[in-house]
This record gives C-alpha cells, sequence and structure tokens, in this order.
C-alpha cells in the first residue's frame, strides 16, 4: 500500500515572508532634490563610469505630480512621499482640504523608533520640513523651526540656526529646547550620548560643496547611524541631498555634479551598514527632476560630462526608486510616489 503526500507550498510575498518575532526593520529614506536620471548618469560618467546605486536590489520609478500641477514642487512631492496623499505646491504636511496628515517619521515615532533627519540645505526647507512639519506655505520658516522644536526627533542635522534664535518674535528656540543638546562640530556631535541632538551647521543656508562644505554628508550620515543603531530600537533616517536640486536651478553643473557625488558616496556609506545589518531597508529616490537635464558631450577617459538645460525649474519626469535590504521588493514596477509611504507604512505595519 502506497501512501501519496502532497506537498503544499505557499509562496508568501515579501512583505509577509518575515516571522512575527523578527525584529521591525530599521528604515533609511534618502532623497536627492531634483535627482533625475541625468543628474544620476552625469555623477556616474563624473566618477568612473560607477554609481553606488549599482549595488541596489530592485529599481522602479515614481510619477511626482502635485495635486493641483503636472509639475510639483518640493513640498508637495515631500508631502506625498511622506504621507501619502496629494497636495497642492507650496503645502506641507497638508491635504488638499488643508486637513493634517501623519507622516512616516510621526508614525515610526509613535512605535517607538528613534528618528533622524540630516540635509544639506536647511533643516526647515521643504523637503526635511514635509516629515514633520503642517503649514500652508513652505515659506513659514519660522513656524516650521516651531514645530521642530516640539516634534521629539532625536537627532537633526542641517543649516539655518536663524530660524532658530534669530526670529521676528525674539524667541529663542535652542534655548527654549530644553531636552535637547545642540552640537557645534561634527566632533562634538560625536562626543555627545543624548538621545536628543540637533546640530545646526550653518546660520542660513549651507554653503555648496564645491564651495567647500564641511562637514561631508556621508560622516554625518555614518555618525548618525551609529548613534542610533546604539540604542537598540529599530530607527527612521531621512537624508537629503538638498543641493543637487540647486545646481539644477542655477544651470550649474559643477554644483548639481558634486552634491551627486557626495550623495553617492553617502548611499555607498549606507548600502556599507544595509548590508552589514541585514535589517535595514534602504530607499533612495528623487521627489523631481530639476533643469531638464541632458548629457550632450563629454569624455569616459577623463571622466567628463557636457550637460545642457531647458529649464531653470522643476520638470514632470518620472524619477527613479532605487531600493536595497528586507522588503526591497516591494518599491519596483511604476507607481505613484504616494505610494512611497503606502509601502513604508506596510512594513513598519507587517
Amino acid at each position: 500500500m502506497f501512501i501519496k503526500i502532497t506537498m503544499v507550498i505557499v509562496l508568501l510575498s515579501p512583505l509577509y515572508s518575515l516571522s512575527q518575532e523578527s525584529k521591525p526593520p530599521n528604515i533609511i529614506m534618502m532623497i536627492g532634490d531634483g535627482m533625475g536620471l541625468s543628474q544620476i548618469s552625469s555623477g556616474m560618467y563624473s566618477n568612473n563610469n560607477y554609481t553606488s546605486l549599482e549595488r541596489s536590489q530592485h529599481v522602479g520609478l515614481i510619477k511626482t505630480h502635485s495635486f493641483d500641477n503636472l509639475v510639483t514642487d518640493s513640498a508637495a512631492a515631500g508631502t506625498a512621499m511622506s504621507s501619502g496623499v496629494k497636495t497642492y505646491n507650496r503645502v506641507v504636511g497638508l491635504d488638499e482640504k488643508f486637513s493634517p496628515v501623519n507622516t512616516i517619521l510621526e508614525i515610526c515615532r509613535d512605535k517607538g523608533y528613534m528618528t533622524a533627519i540630516i540635509a544639506t540645505s536647511t533643516i526647515v526647507h521643504a523637503t526635511p520640513a514635509s516629515y514633520y512639519s503642517k503649514v500652508k506655505s513652505r515659506y513659514e520658516y519660522d513656524e516650521i523651526a516651531s514645530q521642530l522644536s516640539k516634534s521629539n526627533i532625536n537627532f537633526f542635522i542641517g543649516g539655518g540656526e536663524k530660524f532658530f534664535n534669530d526670529r521676528s518674535d525674539k524667541r529663542n528656540l535652542i534655548n527654549e529646547m530644553n531636552d535637547y543638546f545642540f552640537a557645534n562640530s561634527l566632533e562634538s556631535f560625536k562626543k555627545m550620548n543624548s538621545n536628543k541632538i540637533g546640530f545646526l551647521t550653518s546660520y542660513d543656508d549651507p554653503i555648496g560643496k564645491h564651495e567647500g562644505r564641511k562637514p561631508s554628508l556621508e560622516d554625518l550620515v555614518q555618525m548618525t547611524v551609529e548613534k542610533l543603531k546604539s540604542f537598540n530600537k529599530p530607527f527612521f533616517l531621512l537624508v537629503e541631498g538638498s543641493q543637487i536640486d540647486w545646481g539644477g536651478h542655477d544651470n550649474d553643473s559643477e554644483h548639481m555634479i558634486s552634491e551627486m557625488l557626495e550623495f553617492d558616496r553617502t548611499i555607498d556609506k549606507v548600502f556599507d551598514f544595509a548590508d552589514y545589518d541585514r535589517n535595514t531597508t534602504v530607499v533612495i529616490t528623487a521627489d523631481h527632476e530639476t533643469g531638464g537635464v541632458a548629457i550632450i558631450d563629454g569624455n569616459l577617459e577623463d571622466s567628463k560630462v557636457v550637460n545642457k538645460y531647458v529649464s531653470e525649474d522643476h520638470t514632470a519626469s518620472m524619477v527613479p526608486v532605487f531600493s536595497f535590504g528586507p522588503y526591497s521588493s516591494l518599491f519596483s514596477g511604476v507607481y505613484d510616489n504616494t505610494e512611497i509611504f503606502d509601502k513604508l507604512e506596510a512594513i513598519i505595519n507587517k
């Protein structure tokens, strides 16, 4: 007598492939502001025909339009990715009815995650602000800074000190934030053991990388990841390469490429960490493309490119999404930028 044994193989989607006992993954979200395919290609060809993005495990494309405009700005795009809703250009953290929306950073924070934001712009600029602020205009910098002071984000690094201590209302937010320590250098940031640290890297806008901006983004990110990891909790980290966009607005290839190369070196450090950690999801994308950049000439042997621009503003081109680590396959395909939030929320609610 023979007993027939039937084997049933259940194929689980990547989202549910881990057991419930598994630790929640860390999330590192990286946004190259204004970073389209030509910006990436320009950085790659200027770097011996190599980009760290080649280490990505999955690649996708996102649509970037805002609620009211085919060509988005950073406020609307940042809100779409951070909160999963379309809104008007210049609006931060509010939906089309001007109701506040929860961001992925806030959801992570409320679940007990450590949180951090690092930007090469001011920390109150539209993209970083879209992860913690709710204002009708991205230019309400004093109000955005005030909201940051109450956000309970563990670590924040960026320019814009004047919005904290040289304000029209005469408040000094740095003095008011008595549960935070404030660093004045990378070395002092490194030495601080607090779970709440602010590092305002410049009085106003930070200078460009081609002008000698220090400390480097890769050093800031590496040090912040080490701090986040030391608390033995899952963490959410937002990293913005802000000035890729500024180089595009100015049609300044030296500025744009130098920012792209620094962002690329930072990606390499993040991938190194995620590869070692084995429980970190990395998502790298852009809010939009800036400048309508094309590569019209160059030389591979000399790592030189010649760019031509069709605009001094944003364009409506789709932008790429690169991902690495657990659940990274979720980010392949072609979809709306609001789905970045949806996919991240699904990961942390697994």
